[in-house]
């Protein structure tokens, strides 16, 4: 009786060059805008191709890891991952994927709330003073609809920034293009609109600034509730994100 092997897949070479270097850009062993050894030195550590090693570079570069600049003066330089990556792979996923503002209405219910509690679980004065300067700035745009929108999603930034959690405030600032997009909706952000998130945003500041959690989280579970039945009244649930 013959066995038969199955059949074995072989990585390429350059994908082995990238998951090694990957490796040591995310286990710190190179410093965030260190130079990666040049492609000649890569090459004589690794034993393979200057071609194999230049594909694992172009690898690395589209994942945000390495930056590469040309010339005799250029080279590879390490970049670690920051909020910008998670925002353009975030953005590729929810265009490609065709999701819609549904989900991200509901994104946002669910994660938003727990960030007020652990922004005033967490906050410092540091924290307070850039709450405090954001609030301000969205209330002296409440006459010019384009900047209180873009202030609007600057005060939930500041606010995922108090929380302490770099994977919600990561995330929050990801999808902040997203939630700008939802709020400039033709029409929606009317006056009334206006001075009620205005209202709700110093009531959340107000528990915040009191380290009451509860509070926090209730207050801005009510803000998100009503500004996703707002938005719903002006686009349909369906609506796909652009």
């Amino acid at each position: 009786m013959t066995v038969k092997l199955e059949r074995i897949h072989v990585p390429k070479t350059c994908d082995v060059v990238a998951d090694h270097l990957r490796k040591q850009i995310l286990e710190g062993a190179y410093a965030d805008g260190s130079p990666l050894p040049a492609e000649r030195e890569l090459v004589g550590q690794t034993g393979v191709s200057r071609g194999s090693v230049r594909e694992a570079l172009r690898i690395l570069q589209a994942e945000g890891l390495v930056q590469t600049r040309p010339g005799k003066l250029g080279g590879s330089i390490v970049r670690r991952p920051g909020d910008d990556s998670l925002a353009r792979h975030l953005g590729l996923f929810v265009h490609g994927r065709g999701i819609a503002l549904e989900s991200l209405l509901q994104a946002r219910l669910a994660i938003e709330p727990p960030i007020a509690a652990l922004g005033a679980q967490n906050r410092t004065d540091e924290d307070l003073r850039l709450l405090a300067e954001v609030t301000r700035r969205v209330e002296h745009a409440i006459a010019d609809t384009p900047r209180f929108l873009a202030e609007n999603v600057q005060w939930h930034c500041a606010l995922a920034v108090a929380s302490h959690n770099e994977i919600l405030r990561g995330f929050i600032v990801a999808i902040s293009s997203l939630i700008h997009k939802a709020s400039a909706i033709e029409d929606f952000a009317s006056d009334e609109i206006r001075a009620a998130v205005i209202k709700a945003h110093r009531r959340i500041v107000e528990a915040i600034v009191a380290q009451d959690g509860e509070a926090a989280s209730r207050r801005m579970t009510r803000h998100l509730q009503a500004l996703t039945q707002q938005i719903k009244a002006f686009a349909p649930a369906n609506a796909l994100l652009r």
